[in-house]
């Protein structure tokens, strides 16, 4: 059995070659039961959580940890994945979780984007400094032929972070820092891409404009939500995995709290559009938008793919 670190993980993945493997594995039959999120406390978001998968070739099952408020000099995020032969049974693999994490969840999104994003989107707003931040905008600039990108943030020096790490792997890319998140930047962008802890909407709704494809990955809790209502009710929604965001995304269920959200007004999940079950982006002025709070099958897709290249 391998064991394969973060470096390992990191070295053996592309953008390109990860969206193209994940394209593959939602296309084709898999198994995923509910993720099961364990709340740690109710005085902070401490969470323990198992995601199990399989398709034909391999079985799996990623654990993590997740402690927002760590120290400085630790991780909020840990995680393993271990892989299974789907054959015969036997242990192929302990994956680094975290790495594949932040990789796999910027690949879904870019995914997503073949299908919601506009074809001609060179414009990206992104919304959010951590340590996911920065694979967010090289996936997506990975699937659209993005040409400017605008990193906003509450701390000044986490945003030069991320634009210099952005820049570092993207020279071609003009990346900029915004520290106000107002209407006129919001309104620039032709894809938001969102990966923040924000308890609260980031903007208002209405900024948004025509044609614009939000992309929320920052909130998988109940109460907490990346965008307002407004912003739903104007979208054609998208998810990643409807057995999992109908159950956790705050997005979602708090409109639906509020009686002015239907979860049928959701289009589909990200699986029905890689089978072209149902179609994704109807039109230029449509804004879409696509809410993600992370799938197993994903995880063992990506640490397939890494498995596979070690």
């Amino acid at each position: 059995m391998k064991l394969i670190n973060s470096s390992q993980v990191k070295q053996a993945l592309t953008f390109p070659e990860l969206v193209g493997a994940l394209r593959q594995t939602f296309s084709s039959s898999f198994g995923m039961p509910q993720r099961q999120v364990f709340e740690l406390s109710d005085k902070n978001h401490d969470a323990f959580a198992v995601l199990p998968a399989w398709n034909e070739e391999v079985m799996g099952v990623k654990s993590f940890t997740y402690l927002p408020d760590n120290p400085a000099h630790l991780k909020s995020i840990y995680a393993q994945i271990l892989l299974f032969s789907r054959t015969t049974g036997e242990p192929l693999a302990v994956v680094d979780g975290t790495e594949a994490t932040y990789w796999r969840t910027a690949a879904v999104s870019a995914l997503a984007a073949t299908f919601l994003a506009p074809a001609k989107a060179e414009r990206l707003l992104l919304c959010g400094t951590g340590n996911l931040a920065s694979y967010m905008a090289l996936a997506h600039a990975s699937v659209r032929p993005i040409k400017e990108v605008k990193v906003w943030g509450r701390n000044a020096s986490k945003i030069q972070i991320v634009v210099e790490q952005i820049k570092a792997e993207r020279p071609d890319l003009h990346v900029s820092s915004e520290t106000e998140l107002t209407q006129q930047t919001v309104s620039w962008a032709d894809i938001v891409s969102c990966a923040t802890r924000s308890p609260k909407p980031l903007f208002d709704g209405g900024w948004v404009s025509e044609g614009t494809h939000v992309d929320l990955v920052g909130n998988h809790l109940k109460n907490a939500r990346e965008c307002d209502t407004e912003l739903m009710l104007r979208s054609e929604v998208y998810v990643d995995a409807k057995i999992n965001t109908f159950a956790e995304a705050g997005e979602l269920l708090i409109p639906l709290a509020e009686k002015k959200f239907n979860l049928a007004q959701v289009k589909g999940e990200l699986s029905q559009l890689c089978k072209t079950e149902i179609d994704g982006r109807a039109s230029d002025s449509n804004i879409t938008l696509f809410k993600s709070v992370g799938t197993a099958i994903a995880d063992l897709s990506c640490a397939h793919l890494v498995y596979q290249k070690n």
